[in-house]
């Protein structure tokens, strides 16, 4: 049998897969609030969660928008496409390939921790 390989993901992709089901959740809310037409509060209160929903998805594309062009292009080593890096370590948008243009970090097990601010505290007491 042959090792399991682990799968990461871009956190550019983790993010705007978040502001979709957002969006999703919102529209859901709104058919919700259609099964209480009776009710008219309960509609209300349904159709106002469901735009909030919609809202905030609508501020975090935005907000990943502008992070990501702040983010450094690069060509994924082992696929060859473009893809974007944020952090001292990420995966390629693509083949999920494990990333880091950091030196000391090069050869060590990939870890999302790396990219903490508690950790690069760790790092500079040692």
């Amino acid at each position: 049998m042959s090792e399991p390989q682990l799968m990461y993901s871009s956190k550019i992709n983790k993010i705007r897969s978040f502001a979709l089901i957002l969006v999703f959740l919102g529209i859901g809310l709104m058919y919700i609030g259609l099964l209480f037409k009776k009710t008219e509060w309960a509609m209300v209160i349904f159709f106002i969660l469901g735009i909030l929903a919609i809202v905030f998805s609508t501020v975090v594309y935005f907000w990943i928008g502008m992070l990501s062009t702040k983010a450094i292009p690069i060509i994924c080593p082992s696929c060859e496409k473009p893809t974007k890096m944020l952090g001292r370590v990420d995966a390629c948008m693509h083949c999920k390939q494990p990333l880091t243009m950091d030196k000391d970090l090069e050869g060590k097990e990939f870890d999302e921790k790396y990219n903490s601010r508690k950790y690069k505290r760790e790092e500079k007491k040692k």
